[in-house]
């Protein structure tokens, strides 16, 4: 699968999460087998451009290319220029933000909220094609809400405006996470389009995975929370698409070296005091499913420095030796994982 120019190793991709789709992140994803990561949204605000936040975000240092970068915003010019920024800073295609239904994003007729005003999404996404020399793709949802779906001319919109993949997630704005993602829609458009179309939602496992690509005849899936704390899932669903097999679960030990590469990535990308806080959510993911580790995760958050973190994940990790050379997962954490989108 290419996004223009760029030949991507698979069509397992990895969503773009607020808080969560850092550099580190994202360089771990694709270590694991992702295809394709997305930075999390950056603010299309020039005002908020120097910020300590939009300068880490804008941080690409040795990652794996191509290197992609959302933006979010309503104003079109602004949009553009912050297409035109990040690309001066090493982005190589950029991703224009229509499906985040947070309320303080769409409060600010950011994200999905643009999908009620279909003039201004052609505003936008004219003038940022027209901005820069690299990629854009679009992300975005179903509609606002159930009675008023407009995927499909938002998608002939993007097409006739230049914009080179579409990312469906297969809900409304006013759905949020809840209930189940719904592919009808996705498939409709994938027929009405001639590029690249890739289906999002509730997409957790290797066989959902092959499902959703059938039913929608979608191009990619594209990962969102099943990727937290088992980034190896983007190995797992593209080694079952290739091959109709299973992997076994991780081996202990490799997790644990995962890990620690994670986190020593993780605090020089944030500093101590930082990063020994925003670590503390990516741990508790990768332990939540695991035996013992609802207890280890209250400990943990009681620790202020790397040096503590490190050694507590090391002797959580040896602690999973006594189940097995391989992770044992709590039972109910196949529908626990179900809840991602």
């Amino acid at each position: 699968m290419h996004i223009g120019p760029y030949l991507l190793r698979n069509n397992v991709f990895v969503a773009p999460m607020a808080g969560v789709t850092d550099r580190p992140f994202r360089q771990l994803c694709k270590q694991l087998g992702a295809g394709y990561a997305v930075s999390e949204m950056a603010a299309s605000n020039p005002r908020l451009w120097a910020t300590e936040k939009s300068t880490r975000r804008l941080d690409h240092e040795g990652e794996m290319e191509p290197k992609a970068v959302q933006i979010a915003g309503a104003v079109a010019q602004d949009l553009a220029d912050c297409a035109k920024f990040n690309v001066d800073r090493g982005a190589q295609i950029i991703d224009i933000n229509m499906g985040c239904p947070v309320k303080k994003v769409c409060n600010s007729w950011c994200g999905s909220a643009l999908l009620q005003h279909e003039d201004l999404v052609e505003k936008i996404l004219d003038a940022v094609v027209r901005a820069v020399d690299v990629p854009v793709t679009l992300k975005f949802r179903t509609g606002w809400n159930r009675e008023n779906k407009n995927a499909l001319r938002i998608a002939r919109i993007a097409e006739q405006a230049g914009i080179q993949m579409l990312t469906l997630h297969g809900r409304t704005r006013a759905d949020g996470y809840q209930g189940e993602a719904e592919y009808d829609t996705i498939a409709a458009v994938k027929a009405s389009v001639r590029i690249p179309v890739v289906a999002n939602g509730d997409i957790t496992t290797p066989e959902k995975a092959r499902l959703v690509l059938a039913q929608t005849g979608a191009d990619a899936v594209m990962i969102g929370r099943a990727a937290q704390g088992r980034p190896w899932i983007c190995r797992e669903i593209d080694h079952f698409l290739r091959t109709g097999e299973y992997l076994p679960a991780p081996l202990v030990d490799e997790v644990r070296t995962l890990m620690d590469e994670h986190l020593q990535a993780h605090y020089a990308f944030y500093g101590e005091f930082l990063g020994v806080r925003t670590a503390r959510k990516h741990i508790g993911w990768y332990v939540r499913d695991l035996i013992g580790g609802e207890e280890f995760r209250q400990q943990m958050n009681l620790l202020e420095s790397t040096e503590q973190q490190l050694r507590a994940v090391d002797v959580f990790f040896e602690s999973q030796h006594s189940f097995d050379e391989r992770l044992q997962y709590r039972p109910a954490s196949i529908s626990q994982v179900a809840l991602a989108a």
